[in-house]
């Protein structure tokens, strides 16, 4: 009698290999618990993907968590002095990202704990790469904390340096340079700054355009020196040419030193793969190895190969365009770039329109529904308001700021309106997200009062004492006796792009926006 085996999905595939591999190169399964005290991820909440954790009450009454983590669980328990070859698979318990709600996540990986020199790195990275070959045409991007670390010296308050930091994650070089001009900083700084930004690339390259900067400012040797060590042992086994430096890699810098790293698959449009150097994670729980691993996303992985038919031509640029004025405008710049879209002018129900000659396919969305696309890999690019940005929070890259549709996102309120401490102030807004955000900033207590339309009308009828709105000009303010108290932020159409397309399709989007930039003539889009 024959027994039919379960078909097993890509990710199980997928983790029957690497358990393999991880094997074969000494490293040895590692079991954690399903759950853990609360008072562990309550302490090192900056570590956590999210601040969601969620809890329960154990039968002795302390307060329990189901582990959303692995790496924590490990530093605690890792005896100190220990030298290990370690490797996991567990499930994590985090809120999705995609849906919002809480979630099982399938996560497997290593970690390499002990004394840690750039041999030991080496072989993580080796070890990355080889698992990333497993799931498809893929990237590993490293980064140094170190490096960014340097960097971000020359802004002198926390401030400044978190948003630093934002728009480094973001490839924001527009806001980057509006920050530097905002922080006060010399035109060398600001140079250096922007000049650091744009670096990405293969690793020796990258490493010779960094050693520019690092011997003309006379910045400490060490994170250069450390990249240059590493460069030389991935050359020694094979791998250098698989490794590309970006340092819009950045990770939580009280708890990663050095080395940092992410994977991304060619049709996965987040990272599958993510890791690091731990060190000072180790030290908070008063260990003195070092320790240096990555985990790998199962679910990522898990529908690689769902392409839809239309997406079988990887060369296809797709892009989410917003409906209405803004999707016009944008259009005319299109048109600078020679893209023809038939129909797409045209009174129609038509959603979707292609250039075929150059492979560009464009949606029609609603403006709200742009980061959306692009965050999920829908659309490799997109053009969206900075509004929209700043209250979505997407996990996208900002290549580029357009200058459509310019305004400002102020806090206005009826003229000679005057705030008192003493009570809790009423805000209403159609972006509660960027006016609690705001207030948070200035330290203020308010009640944010969620609107869909006519938000100038809320505090001539008592409903707020604010609001948080955007304006072009302010005559619609003014027409209602309302006047700008603040502003909170400039706004205009901004270029975005999701990570993962950005890295394999990177090259035809930034010959697009050399165009839209004028930088390039028309026809060398192609």
């Amino acid at each position: 009698m024959s027994i039919e085996l379960p078909r097993l999905g890509n990710d199980e595939k997928l983790s029957l290999k690497l358990r393999r591999a991880f094997e074969l190169k000494g490293y040895h399964l590692f079991r954690v618990g399903s759950f853990e005290e609360y008072d562990i991820y309550l302490k090192n909440k900056s570590f956590l993907a999210g601040e969601d954790v969620i809890t329960f009450t154990g039968a002795n009454g302390k307060l329990m968590a189901l582990k959303p983590d692995v790496t924590l669980s490990i530093a605690k328990s890792i005896t100190n002095g220990a030298e290990r070859k370690l490797y996991y698979s567990e499930n994590v318990f985090r809120r999705n990202k995609q849906t919002g709600e809480y979630s099982e996540i399938r996560q497997i990986g290593v970690e390499r704990i002990g004394k840690i020199g750039i041999e030991e790195e080496a072989e993580i990275l080796n070890l990355a790469v080889q698992s990333l070959d497993m799931v498809g045409k893929s990237s590993l991007l490293i980064s140094h904390m170190g490096v960014v670390e340097t960097l971000l010296e020359y802004f002198d308050s926390p401030y400044y340096r978190k948003k630093a930091v934002e728009y480094l994650k973001a490839k924001s070089i527009h806001s980057l340079e509006e920050l530097t001009k905002e922080a006060g900083l010399t035109d060398e700084a600001a140079d250096d700054i922007l000049s650091f930004s744009r670096l990405k690339g293969q690793f020796s390259e990258v490493c010779e355009e960094l050693k520019e900067i690092w011997i003309k400012r006379g910045f400490s040797d060490e994170p250069l020196i450390q990249l240059y060590e590493l460069g030389k042992q991935l050359a020694e086994i094979n791998i250098i040419e698989r490794i590309y430096l970006d340092f819009s890699i950045i990770n939580n810098i009280d708890y990663y030193n050095g080395l940092v790293f992410q994977g991304y698959v060619d049709g996965i449009p987040h990272s599958v793969l993510s890791g690091g150097r731990y060190d000072n994670l180790m030290k908070k729980f008063k260990k003195s190895q070092g320790a240096v691993g990555f985990a790998i996303y199962l679910d990522e992985i898990e529908n690689v190969d769902k392409k839809s038919k239309g997406d079988e031509d990887e060369t296809w640029v797709n892009i989410a365009l917003p409906k209405g004025r803004m999707g016009s405008d944008t259009l005319k710049l299109l048109k600078m770039a020679d893209v023809v879209l038939d129909g797409i002018e045209e009174d129609s129900r038509k959603l979707i329109f292609e250039d075929k000659s150059k492979k560009i396919r464009c949606f029609l969305v609603k403006p709200s529904d742009v980061g959306s696309y692009v965050e999920h890999g829908a659309a490799d690019i997109g053009v969206v308001g900075k509004d929209i940005l700043l209250e979505n929070s997407h996990a996208v890259l900002e290549l580029y700021d357009t200058g459509i549709g310019k305004c400002r996102i102020v806090v206005a309120g009826k003229e000679g309106f005057c705030d008192f401490d003493n009570k809790i102030l009423k805000v209403a807004s159609k972006f509660p997200n960027i006016a609690r955000n705001y207030f948070a900033s200035k330290g203020r207590t308010v009640e944010v009062i969620e609107l869909q339309g006519s938000i100038e009308l809320a505090p001539l009828v008592g409903l707020s004492d604010v609001i948080v709105d955007i304006t072009e000009s302010g005559s619609t303010l003014r027409d209602n006796n309302l006047e700008i108290i603040s502003v909170v932020s400039e706004s205009s159409a901004r270029l975005i792009a999701n990570k993962s397309a950005y890295i394999f399709k990177g090259e035809r989007i930034n010959r697009l926006i050399g165009i839209l930039k004028g930088e390039f003539h028309e026809n060398y889009y192609g």
